[in-house]
C-alpha cells in the first residue's frame, strides 16, 4: 500500500525534509515492491529472499537514523525500529520453515 502513496506530495516532502533528492523516494518504492514479492511468493529461491531480508533490515535501520539525525530522538526514529523487529520475526520464521521442509525431504518415507 505505501508504494501507491509514495509520489504523493507528503511522501516527496519527507523524503526532503530528511535531505534525500526526490529520486531517492522513487528508488525506495522500486525496490521495496520487489523485496516484497521476494518474500511474499513461494518460488523465489532462498538466496533472494534472504537479500530482500538484508535490504529490509537496511532500509529500516537508515530510515531510523536518518529521522534521528534530522528530527531527534522521538516517535518517528522508533518507527522503523519496530517494523525491523517485526522483520526479525519473520526471518526467524522463514529459517524454521525452511530447516522443517529440509528435514522431512531428508526423512525417507515409510515402508508398508
Amino acid at each position: 500500500m505505501p508504494a501507491l502513496f509514495s509520489n504523493s506530495e507528503m511522501a516527496k516532502e519527507g523524503i526532503r525534509h530528511l535531505g534525500y533528492p526526490e529520486y531517492f523516494g522513487i528508488m525506495l518504492t522500486v525496490f521495496k515492491v520487489l523485496g516484497a514479492l521476494a518474500l511474499l511468493l513461494p518460488f523465489v529461491s532462498s538466496r533472494i529472499k534472504e537479500w530482500a531480508y538484508a535490504g529490509f533490515a537496511i532500509d529500516f535501520i537508515a530510515a531510523g537514523v536518518s529521522h534521528w539525525a534530522v528530527d531527534g530522538f522521538g516517535g518517528q526514529a522508533i518507527f522503523p525500529f519496530v517494523f525491523l523487529a517485526i522483520l526479525a520475526g519473520s526471518y526467524l520464521s522463514f529459517h524454521k520453515i525452511k530447516s522443517a521442509s529440509e528435514e522431512a525431504s531428508l526423512v525417507p518415507a515409510p515402508q508398508d
